[in-house]
């Protein structure tokens, strides 16, 4: 029973390989309009911040800004004009306008309106030297708060943002998540077996990266051990059931797959 629990903390930890981690999309609460999602990407060494708010007032979002702090100090983004796209790299200092961070450090990759809703999608590096910037390495964010103030009235000045009933907060953690090279990456490497289930032989895609085979019953008894020589084996002799197949690969690591025997 234990080679079978070790097998499912093997398989889990076989998509451990992603580049990437999410927040997916967060609304603020209290609900003031505003829907953050950051992506860290640690093969380009980029964020992907998607922010959505009003589509007729600046809005913007504090970054490392926690609800018991109120919006006293932190990074921010801040989206200032409705009709050429200005966004601006900016640091809470207290409750007055947030002045200008000397580096501008974020870019706007996309700027869309759909109704009352703009959705801007931002990128920055995850690392910089500027003190200013809320610092975001890949192995060590696992999760982020972040304030998004807007006025209580259509506005592209940026100006205090008329009380708490305007301003929401949030505590996000990142999800890792598998992108598509990795995807196509595993699918065109991964060792599968066929047909299955299967009376006689079983075929092996990607049968050249196999060094040997161990077979085990589903209690966890190992009941055949096989060195690959072709592209296939003989299970003729297994009595029907489940089996799960322990592969080596010739890399030195492991794959496993469930068979079963008609």
């Amino acid at each position: 029973m234990k080679h079978i629990v070790l097998f499912s903390c093997l398989l889990i930890s076989s998509f451990g390989i992603s580049q990437q981690k999410t927040t997916g999309d967060v609304p603020l609460s209290p609900n003031n309009g505003i829907t953050a999602n950051f992506t860290l990407d640690n093969a380009t060494s980029k964020v992907t911040l998607v922010l959505k708010g009003p589509s007729d007032r600046w809005f913007g979002l504090g970054i490392g800004v926690n609800a018991g702090f109120s919006m006293s100090s932190g990074d921010a983004v801040v989206y200032s004009d409705v009709t050429t796209p200005k966004l601006t790299d900016r640091n809470f200092i207290g409750t007055t306008q947030p002045p200008l961070d000397s580096s501008q450090d974020w870019t706007i990759v996309s700027d869309v309106v759909s109704g009352t809703v703009r959705t801007l999608t931002l990128t920055r590096n995850l690392t910089n030297s500027d003190p200013n910037d809320y610092q975001m390495p890949y192995a060590t964010t696992n999760s982020i708060s972040f304030a998004g103030p807007r006025p209580a009235t259509a506005t592209t000045t940026v100006a205090p943002h008329g009380g708490t009933a305007n301003v929401g907060y949030a505590t996000a953690s990142f999800t890792t998540v598998l992108g598509v090279d990795e995807l196509n990456a595993l699918e065109k490497n991964k060792v599968t077996v066929y047909p299955n289930p299967v009376k006689e032989t079983v075929n092996f895609k990607n049968a050249e990266k196999i060094k040997s085979i161990d077979i085990y019953e589903s209690t966890g008894r190992k009941v055949k051990s096989v060195k690959l020589d072709s592209e296939n084996i003989s299970v003729s002799d297994l009595k029907s059931g489940s089996y799960y197949l322990e592969i080596t690969l010739k890399d030195g690591s492991l794959s496993y797959e469930k068979l079963i025997k008609e």
